[in-house]
C-alpha cells in the first residue's frame, strides 16, 4: 500500500515539476544589497539567479562544471552582457577574496562541504555575504517530520506552478545528488569556517545559510 501511494506521488510531482531552488530566489535576493559591483554564483545550473542578480550587480558571474547547462546559461543572456557564465570548479578558483556577494543553491551538498564552505569564505571580500540554499540528509524525527509535512505542500505547489513556469523543466535539468551530511553536520562545519552564521531549517528538504565577511 505505501508503495503504491509513492509511486502514485511521484507520477504527480513528475507531471507537475516546478523548481524548488527558484522558490528561493526571491528571499536570497533580500539578503543582498542593492547595488553590488561583483558577485558569484556556484552551481549556476541554467542561470535564473545570475540574471536575477545581474539587475542590480555591475558584474554577475555563475560557474557550473556541468558544460550543458553552463551552455543554456549563456543563450539565455545574451541581453545581458554583465551577465557572465563559465565552465568551473568552485575547488579550483583562486581565493581571491574580491566577490561582495557569494551564493550557492543546491550545490554544496554536489561538494566537500568543509572545502567548499572555506573556499566560499576565501572568495568573498571584506564585508561580503555569502548566501546558501541547501540541502541536508533527513537523519532527526524532526528532518522526517518536517519533510513529511512538505509532500503535501510540494504537491500544492505542483499545482499551483508547473502551469505557469513553462521554463521549469530547463531550470531544473542540472544533475542532481542525494546530500550526504546531516543539518547538525552542516552547522558545525559553518561553525568552524564561517563563524556566527546562521542557518535555518526550510522547507521542502532545505536549509539556509547566511554569513557577512569580517571587514578590515
Amino acid at each position: 500500500m505505501l508503495a503504491a501511494v509513492l509511486v502514485a506521488i511521484n507520477r504527480f510531482n513528475a507531471a507537475h515539476p516546478w523548481s524548488h531552488n527558484d522558490f528561493y530566489q526571491r528571499w536570497l535576493l533580500r539578503q543582498l544589497p542593492d547595488r553590488l559591483p561583483r558577485t558569484i554564483d556556484v552551481g549556476c545550473g541554467t542561470g535564473n539567479l545570475v540574471l536575477a542578480i545581474s539587475q542590480r550587480a555591475d558584474i554577475a558571474e555563475g560557474i557550473d562544471v556541468d558544460a550543458g547547462v553552463i551552455a543554456t546559461a549563456c543563450a539565455r543572456a545574451q541581453a545581458r552582457p554583465n551577465a557572465v557564465f563559465a565552465v568551473r570548479d568552485l575547488l579550483d578558483l583562486p581565493g581571491e577574496g574580491h566577490y561582495d556577494a557569494v551564493t550557492a543553491v543546491a550545490v554544496v551538498h554536489h561538494l566537500p562541504l568543509t572545502e567548499a564552505l572555506a573556499k566560499m569564505r576565501g572568495l568573498a571580500a571584506p564585508g561580503g555575504r555569502i548566501v546558501i540554499i541547501g540541502c541536508y540528509r533527513a537523519a532527526t524525527m524532526t528532518d522526517h517530520l518536517v519533510g513529511l509535512a512538505a509532500v503535501p505542500m510540494n504537491m500544492i505547489m505542483g499545482l499551483l506552478k508547473s502551469a505557469r513556469a513553462v521554463d521549469a523543466r530547463v531550470a531544473m535539468s542540472a544533475p542532481t545528488a542525494k546530500p550526504q551530511h546531516t543539518l547538525t553536520e552542516i552547522r558545525h562545519a559553518s561553525a568552524r569556517i564561517l563563524p556566527g552564521a546562521r542557518i535555518r531549517r526550510r522547507l521542502f528538504w532545505r536549509y539556509s545559510l547566511t554569513y557577512s565577511a569580517p571587514t578590515r
